[in-house]
């Protein structure tokens, strides 16, 4: 593989002119897109209309003359598609943690004498962390969390499984469960799914109506683009909604918030899951940002996010300078999400001396160096600099230098 091949790739791109649709700072390759997804421009755009026009002029008429009230309604039908979900099942609010323990709540609710949510050793701490605070509520009596390796999940599904709450690509590594075969594993044993979408959504195809997934969490700031701390969403079937009792019952979920009644009356279906004010600024932005999914075939993102994931594993072994970094990912494509991870005991400091001369990755404890690839807006010639680069501090060692090892709060 040359520079020339390369090139040829991009102009073989059928997503090439996607890359148009974002404010991309110049001399630098962005490959963090799974941990904060770069600007659209539409996005950028929005929010100055929002905050100069929306708010700065038309003032508090805007939720109603601007549509503000229906923005977690409009920005969840928008994220539906992605999920392969059909209307009325989505809705924006809140965060994936707040999010995660609502739908665990309602989760535990329809299953009467189970209690036991099982999950994985590796899962993303944040999860494990919000089964942890449902059972310290009350120990025992609301759930009791169990993790396990991913390998002995199907095994220990049986009758006692409440809730399997599974996250679709890990953090680290990348590796993809398969959501159709777990879901209906779980399913056979009278358990309900739930999964985290946050390294899935905006850059995988995914179809939860056909695999039958009951709930699903997920975030607006990765692939989809949303700006930092962008709302949340949550899935939940059709058949559950008879069945839902959210536990945040604030007055967004209402039947009819500004009637102001004492007694608190369910809004119909997801609506339900809303709690407070949505944010209007930050909703917003996610809003318009999910315009540059217009058009976009997502069996063909899949494949570029694929094609690029190669390309950099292919540079990286034909590179002796780069035989030291292990990839921990798995081999096969088909089996990882639209990341990569490589291991090293100086990965921090790899990441920071790649940060340093323009390319943007980012490392997860404790030696992971992790490479995301958001195929809207990624060239293949961004990944063949990229390993130019990072063959040239491996080459140099200049990572071992002190200021690449100062610990900073975000990695």
């Amino acid at each position: 593989m040359n520079l020339e091949n390369v090139l040829d790739l991009d102009r073989g791109d059928p997503l090439a002119a996607k890359r148009g649709e974002f404010a991309l700072p110049d001399n630098v390759v962005y490959l963090d897109g799974n941990s904060l997804g770069a600007m659209p421009l539409a996005a950028q755009q929005r929010s100055l209309h929002v905050v100069e026009q929306q708010w700065g002029r038309d003032l508090i008429q805007s939720w109603n003359s601007h549509d503000w009230i229906d923005l977690p309604i409009t920005v969840g039908e928008k994220i539906a598609p992605l999920l392969g979900a059909a209307r009325g099942q989505v809705i924006c609010c809140d965060s994936t943690s707040v999010n995660l323990f609502k739908s665990l709540c309602c989760a535990l609710g329809m299953q009467k004498d189970r209690r036991l949510v099982l999950s994985q050793t590796d899962n993303f701490p944040a999860d494990l962390y919000i089964a942890q605070g449902l059972n310290n509520l009350s120990p025992g009596e609301i759930c009791k969390l169990e993790v396990i390796d991913d390998s002995e999940i199907e095994a220990r599904l049986d009758e006692t499984v409440a809730v399997l709450m599974l996250t679709h690509v890990n953090f680290r590594s990348g590796k993809l469960h398969d959501i159709r075969r777990l879901t209906e594993r779980a399913h056979e044993k009278g358990a309900l799914v739930i999964w985290d979408l946050a390294h899935s959504t905006g850059a995988l195809p995914l179809e939860l109506d056909d695999w039958g997934v009951d709930f699903a969490v997920g975030c607006g700031y990765k692939y989809l683009n949303g700006g930092p701390g962008a709302p949340a969403f949550i899935y939940a079937a059709e058949r559950h909604h008879a069945s839902i009792r959210q536990p945040l019952t604030g007055w967004m979920g209402h039947q009819k918030p500004f009637s102001f009644s004492g007694e608190y009356q369910p809004a119909p279906g997801v609506q339900q899951f809303l709690c407070g004010t949505p944010p209007v600024l930050s909703m917003s932005v996610l809003d318009a940002a999910l315009g540059v999914f217009e058009g976009v075939d997502m069996d063909e993102l899949r494949a570029k996010s694929m094609g690029l994931s190669e390309l950099f594993i292919q540079l990286c072994q034909s590179n002796k300078h780069l035989r030291e970094l292990i990839l921990v990912s798995p081999q096969n494509s088909h089996d990882r999400g639209s990341q990569l991870a490589f291991a090293h005991p100086s990965a921090y400091a790899i990441c920071q001396a790649l940060i340093e001369r323009g390319v943007i990755a980012d490392f997860r404890a404790p030696d992971i160096l992790r490479i995301g690839l958001a195929p809207l807006y990624l060239r293949y010639k961004d990944i063949w600099d990229a390993v130019q680069i990072l063959a040239e501090i491996m080459m140099t060692r200049c990572y071992l230098q002190d200021q690449y090892s100062r610990p900073q709060k975000v990695t």
